[in-house]
């Protein structure tokens, strides 16, 4: 069996560095719990969908809500992941950064549920994303499981939700470690250059107090 997962580990190593420029830490911890068989099938059958996704959304959407599910869920590496890629997108768009940076969005899985819901609808009111708030609630709504999918969005938010159930629990159970932001754009290593610096000059925002 042990061959057959560093086969599948190699391959899906693979695909994270021609698109997104690194080989992924998760990709081991999810063939290790999964196994090479169903780690393979289970990106065959989702990867698709999520590229659709991003196409139709554009980055900052997708970002965000995979950002705001794997914080819910607890876990810190796909979070980061997420919110490094939203980050770039963001400071690339709109030429200015996040008033929270992509390691204090990665420590919000400590706080309660609804102080976390809180503290992104507070981002989201800041960094001028209003249009990015029903995305927000309606993944809450259908987390919950207290009303059906009944919009093509839906389903899109559905789809993520339960992707990255699988995602998040590979993560929180082998404590995997941060990389990078999981998006073509991270590629661009001139922008992360220019991101990093232009981070670099800001002091670390105060404690987040309601």
């Amino acid at each position: 069996m042990q061959v057959f997962n560093r086969i599948a580990t190699s391959i899906l190593e693979m695909i994270g560095k021609v698109l997104w420029g690194f080989k992924p830490n998760l990709m081991k911890d999810i063939v290790a719990q999964e196994g090479s068989v169903n780690s393979l099938s289970w990106f065959a059958r989702n990867m698709p969908t999520y590229e659709k996704t991003l196409d139709d959304w554009g980055a900052i959407r997708t970002h965000l809500l995979a950002t705001e599910i794997s914080v819910l869920n607890g876990c810190s590496y796909c979070t980061y992941g997420h919110a490094s890629a939203l980050q770039l997108h963001y400071y690339k768009d709109y030429g200015k950064l996040l008033p929270s940076d992509e390691d204090q969005i990665a420590s919000w899985h400590s706080v309660s549920e609804d102080e976390t819901v809180d503290r992104f609808r507070e981002l989201i009111g800041s960094a001028e994303l209003s249009s990015e708030l029903p995305i927000l609630e309606r993944m809450l709504v259908l987390r919950r499981g207290s009303e059906e999918p009944t919009s093509e969005e839906d389903r899109k938010i559905v789809h993520f939700i339960k992707m990255f159930q699988l995602l998040n629990r590979c993560g929180i159970n082998a404590k995997t470690s941060h990389d990078q932001a999981h998006d073509p754009i991270n590629k661009d290593s001139a922008l992360r250059e220019q991101y990093q610096q232009v981070r670099g000059e800001i002091p670390d925002s105060p404690p987040h107090h309601h």
